[in-house]
C-alpha cells in the first residue's frame, strides 16, 4: 500500500486530516507553567529534606534560608542510626511490606478472576461490594479491627500488623477492569485444552497482566512502608516497630528536636519507596489505565 493510500485510510478511520510536516502543535507556555509549579511543589520538599539531613543544628534554623550545608558529612545519619535501632524497624518493615503487598496482590488477582471469569449466584452483588468498599475511609474499621486483634491476643505480633490490612478493594477493582479487556478466546482454548482456573490464570492471565500487577504492586507496597496509623495501634515494643513508628521515637529522643537528625532517619524511611517507584515507573501508567473506559 503506497504513503497516500495509508494516509486516506487513516483518515477514514480517525475521521482526522494528517499534521503537515514540520507543523508542531501550539505551545501554551501558561500550561507549562502550572506543570513546572506542581512539579516544585513536590519536588522542593524531598530537597529540603535531603540537605536539611546534612546541616548542623544551626544551619537549619537561619534566615534566610540557607539551601546548602557549609559541608556535607554523615553525622546525622550517625546520630539516628545511634539513638533508635534503626535496623529492627527496617527488618519489620520489610517483612510487613513483603508479606502484606504480597498477599494483596495474589487476593486481588484471584478475585478479580473469580468476579470476571466464573459464573455464580450474586456475582454482581460481590463487585457492588468491593466498589462499595472504595468509598469507605480506612479509619472507620480500625476500632472493630483493633478490638478483633486485642481479643485474639495478636498485639505486638506480625499476624496483628499484617492481617487487618489484607483486602485490597482497589487492587481487586483495578484487576477486574483491566480483566475485562482480555481476549476470552485464549482462555476458552486453554479450557478446551482441559487447563484448570487455577492454570489459566497463573499461566495466561497473568503473564499479560504485568502492568497492571506492577502499578498495584507498587500502590500496596508504598501504602504498606509508609503506614503509620495501624502500626502505631497495635505496636507498643521498640523491637517490633516498623520504620514510621520508629521515627516518632527519634523525634521525642531530645527535649528539643533535633531537625538535621530527624531529616536524616526521614531519607532512610523514603530511599527504598523511591528505588522501587524507578523501578516499576515504566509500567505503572500503563497499568493504571489498562481497563480505563470498561464498563
Amino acid at each position: 500500500m503506497s504513503i497516500d493510500a495509508k494516509e486516506e485510510a487513516a483518515v477514514a478511520l480517525t475521521g482526522r486530516q494528517p499534521r503537515p510536516a514540520g507543523s508542531n502543535p501550539k505551545v501554551k507556555p501558561g500550561g507549562y507553567l502550572l506543570m513546572a509549579l506542581a512539579v516544585g511543589a513536590m519536588i522542593l520538599p524531598m530537597v529540603w529534606m535531603l540537605l536539611a539531613s546534612f546541616k548542623e543544628r544551626d544551619e537549619i534554623y537561619t534566615v534566610p534560608i540557607q539551601w546548602l550545608p557549609e559541608r556535607f558529612d554523615l553525622s546525622n545519619y550517625m546520630a539516628a542510626l545511634d539513638a533508635v535501632p534503626f535496623g529492627n524497624f527496617f527488618i519489620n518493615s520489610l517483612i510487613t511490606t513483603l508479606v502484606g503487598a504480597t498477599l494483596k496482590i495474589a487476593l486481588g488477582l484471584t478475585t478479580a478472576y473469580a468476579v470476571v471469569f466464573l459464573e455464580f449466584p450474586g456475582k454482581k452483588f460481590v463487585f457492588a461490594l468491593v466498589v462499595f468498599a472504595l468509598l469507605v475511609p480506612q479509619q472507620i474499621v480500625i476500632i472493630p479491627n483493633y478490638t478483633l486483634i486485642s481479643d485474639l491476643g495478636w498485639i505486638n505480633t506480625y499476624r496483628g500488623l499484617i492481617l487487618p490490612g489484607l483486602a485490597s478493594a482497589f487492587g481487586t477493582f483495578l484487576f477486574r477492569q483491566h480483566f475485562l479487556t482480555l481476549p476470552v478466546s485464549i482462555l476458552e482454548a486453554a479450557a478446551l485444552d482441559g487447563a484448570s482456573h487455577w492454570t489459566r490464570l497463573w499461566r495466561f492471565v497473568v503473564p499479560i497482566s504485568a502492568p497492571t500487577i506492577a502499578a498495584v504492586a507498587l500502590v500496596s507496597i508504598v501504602s504498606e512502608w509508609n503506614e503509620y496509623l495501624w502500626p502505631l495501634l497495635v505496636v507498643d515494643k521498640a523491637e517490633m516497630m516498623t520504620l514510621p513508628v520508629g521515627l516518632t521515637l527519634l523525634q521525642n529522643n531530645d527535649g528539643v528536636t533535633n531537625w538535621g537528625v530527624l531529616m536524616a532517619g526521614t531519607v532512610l524511611i523514603t530511599v527504598p519507596v523511591l528505588i522501587v517507584f524507578f523501578l516499576l515507573q515504566r509500567r505503572i501508567v500503563t497499568g493504571l489505565t489498562s481497563g480505563a473506559v470498561t464498563g
